[in-house]
């Protein structure tokens, strides 16, 4: 009873003195982390102020230094625990002139199963689903509107307002997802974006230890981890590290001057990456590209101070830790700090060796794009970062595979000469291959509604080396121009009450509709069982007259993929490809089941992909 009433007497305390409770982040640790270390953040108003002394009485864990800067409203508190710390309730004690302060810090244990259950890794074995939560489906109308929240719009009728969506409809729809061959969820950022506009999209955050209540909160990130989990399924975080929001706590009450990269006058990102690996780039290039704001409701993080960098590497700690988080994708990593980005990205494989992490690098040629990736160049910097999003592949690769005529470098070609340049990784194998994503133009909006096209470009996504990602709707012939960026962003229909039709049922579909769906389906769904697919190797054939032929293949499975892009039918003769042909004499077409032998030639229509398993 005498500890409970000092409890109670302390936060009445807290109140009295700062009008509101200190606030620590992160919120909590566990005990067993590989890395005793850690720096806690304390903030609340004048915390600081008339403090002459912080510490732990509690076994196991020890205050090593207190940091009081400019900001009387933080105050950075460093701590070790030990590997005999046990889990339970630590009591941080500020001594002040004055009352006294005492501030909770849970210490718990860890989830189970790092490695098995969680923190996994994604590979090239996965087939990974990107979604925008407010998008995808409402599953629970209660958390639309939050009281007191800047952004109170919910407007179906706007692509600029908010929908509705949430993580419970997430939850609703995993067994639609898994029967298309979906392995893994990717999901636009969770993190609270208490933002006065354009709060859909998440990248702006106000809070990295708050899930988004409009998404349901930590209650349901973490029954969405559970459910993916037990379906033996993974998800992956969206990570912001370059920017928060404008309101941002950190923002509102910068903990010091430089926390933030300020300027003379607002000074926005050139979006250019050269600068950055250019030998005759000037610094001042090099410095708008990195520490320009990316807008001006998305200030820029200072990642060479050490407070910002220690709160940032401890957020994705905890994340992965809390949530059961498998893989990591890290928004905008060209224009972070790059030595601090290798440093981040060390401290997670540390603690979760399995777990995997890729960034998205929207550059142009294959040598920009490795430099932020493992690399075989010989260069001062060499990035640690495992896998990117292959935005070669796609600006340079399937698009104009799709849309412009063959030629000696153009159409098919371009894919082609795009592959052939894998030699500058480490391990292509890890990169994220895509047709479209949250910031383009849908794929069938690309091909000009050409469904046979857009068939194609699904054919190759899901054969093609590195982890395929499909962006939410593409299945079903979703379509859209990125300008503005809202009609790529459209609700994927029958994930709300009032919807007169699902497109989650075949029944919901249109004819068109289903056409792709089940070719998706079935793609997928044998990518799942196929190992020359999902690990194997890959061989290319130089495209002949819009045609491109090329193969995976390990010791078990031979798979042909033929990818005609001209406007004629096309011959195949096996024996062309005897590298990889000999010694098979049965083939299937693994869509349509169809059989035949390979000792004739075979005929593909114009405009059409097959993907063709031999068998001997």
């Amino acid at each position: 009873m005498i500890k409970s009433f000092l409890v109670i007497v302390a936060f009445v305390s807290s109140f009295s003195v700062f009008g509101q409770a200190p606030s620590v982040y992160p919120t909590n640790w566990w005990v067993g982390m590989k890395e005793p270390k850690l720096q806690l953040m304390l903030h609340a108003n004048g915390i600081a102020k008339g403090v002459t002394d912080v510490s732990i009485n509690y076994p196991g864990v020890k205050v090593q230094k207190v940091h009081k800067v400019e900001n009387e409203n933080y105050l950075f508190v460093d701590v070790t625990i030990s590997g005999t710390a046990k889990a339970g309730n630590v009591k941080i004690n500020l001594k002040r002139s004055g009352a006294p302060i005492i501030v909770d810090f849970p210490l718990k244990n860890r989830r189970p199963g790092k490695g098995t259950k969680f923190a996994q890794g994604v590979t090239s074995a996965d087939f990974v689903y990107l979604l925008m939560p407010d998008r995808f489906s409402n599953g629970d109308p209660t958390n639309d509107r939050v009281s007191g929240m800047r952004d109170q719009t919910l407007n179906r009728d706007s692509i600029y307002h908010r929908h509705g969506g949430d993580l419970q409809g997430v939850i609703n729809h995993l067994d639609y997802l898994q029967n298309l061959g979906v392995t893994t969820v990717w999901l636009t950022p969770v993190l609270e974006n208490d933002m006065p506009n354009r709060t859909e999209h998440g990248y702006a955050f106000t809070n990295h230890y708050k899930i988004e209540p409009r998404f349901g909160g930590e209650t349901a990130y973490k029954k969405l981890s559970d459910a993916l989990h037990a379906k033996g399924m993974k998800l992956i975080q969206d990570a912001v590290y370059n920017h928060v929001g404008s309101y941002h706590f950190t923002v509102l009450d910068k903990p010091m001057k430089d926390w933030l990269h300020v300027w003379p006058k607002f000074t926005q990102t050139s979006y250019k990456d050269q600068p950055l690996i250019d030998p005759y780039a000037s610094k001042s290039d090099r410095r708008i590209t990195s520490n320009g704001w990316f807008t001006t409701q998305m200030p820029d993080l200072n990642h060479s101070n050490p407070y910002v960098a220690n709160y940032l590497i401890q957020h994705a700690i905890w994340s992965v830790e809390e949530f059961g988080v498998d893989g990591w994708r890290i928004d905008t990593y060209i224009y972070n700090d790059l030595a601090f980005m290798n440093h981040c990205n060390k401290a997670l494989l540390d603690e979760y060796p399995s777990i995997t992490m890729f960034g998205e690098t929207w550059v142009h040629g294959t040598p920009s794009q490795a430099y932020f990736t493992e690399n075989k160049f010989d260069i001062p910097f060499k990035s640690n970062l495992k896998g990117v999003t292959d935005f070669q592949t796609n600006l340079y690769g399937i698009v104009p595979a799709m849309n412009q005529n063959f030629g000696w470098t153009e159409g098919v070609n371009k894919l082609y000469q795009t592959l052939s340049q894998d030699f500058v990784y480490t391990n292509p194998m890890n990169h994220v291959i895509f047709l479209d994503n949250h910031d383009m133009s849908r794929f069938l909006s690309q091909v000009n509604d050409d469904v046979e096209k857009h068939k194609t470009g699904i054919a190759w996504l899901l054969t093609c080396r590195g982890i395929p990602q499909l962006y939410y709707g593409t299945e079903i012939s979703m379509k859209g121009v990125s300008n503005p960026d809202g009609w790529v962003r459209l609700d994927f229909k029958g994930g709300w009450q009032e919807d007169k039709m699902s497109k989650f049922t075949k029944e919901g579909r249109t004819e068109q509709e289903n056409e792709v769906h089940d070719w998706t389906m079935k793609l997928a769904n044998f990518r799942k069982s196929s190992s020359a697919i999902k690990t194997g190797k890959m061989m290319q054939y130089a495209p002949d007259n819009g045609l491109y032929v090329y193969f995976r293949y390990d010791n078990n499975q031979t798979v042909m993929c033929m990818m005609n892009t001209s406007d004629k039918e096309r011959d195949i003769d096996f024996t062309q490809f005897a590298e990889r042909t000999e010694g098979f004499k049965q083939a299937r077409n693994v869509v349509t089941g169809a059989r035949f032998g390979t000792n004739k030639k075979l005929t593909i229509p114009a405009k059409r992909m097959w993907v063709i398993e031999l068998s001997k």
